[in-house]
């Protein structure tokens, strides 16, 4: 079961907004928008929740289920390991092409 808050507090964590995760994972902004202020388990198509799943999953972040291994139980969201290096690079921006002429 994925939870409002745990997309907001993933792409938040990992530092994109709405709209990156809507086109990572495939899905329409007002989508993503809908799954966020959802009252707690969102509700949805299954297909459109694994596609925030895995673009999340892809992207560094751990969505932590209620009933795996945690100090203080719960659901949850967390860092992957070496997930910060890999946000800083896709993070840069990229150098402007030099125009041809």
């Amino acid at each position: 079961m994925i939870t409002a808050a745990q997309i907001s507090a993933a792409h938040a964590l990992i530092g994109i907004d709405q709209c990156t995760l809507a086109e990572a994972s495939g899905l329409s902004v007002p989508t993503i928008q809908r799954m966020e202020t959802s009252d707690d388990i969102v509700h949805g198509q299954v297909d459109s929740l694994m596609k925030v799943a895995g673009a999340l999953d892809s992207a560094g972040s751990e969505l932590i289920d209620a009933g795996a291994d945690s100090r203080g139980g719960g659901c949850g969201v967390r860092l992957k390991r070496g997930a910060s290096a890999a946000l800083q690079s896709a993070a840069s921006p990229a150098a402007p092409a030099a125009p041809r002429g």
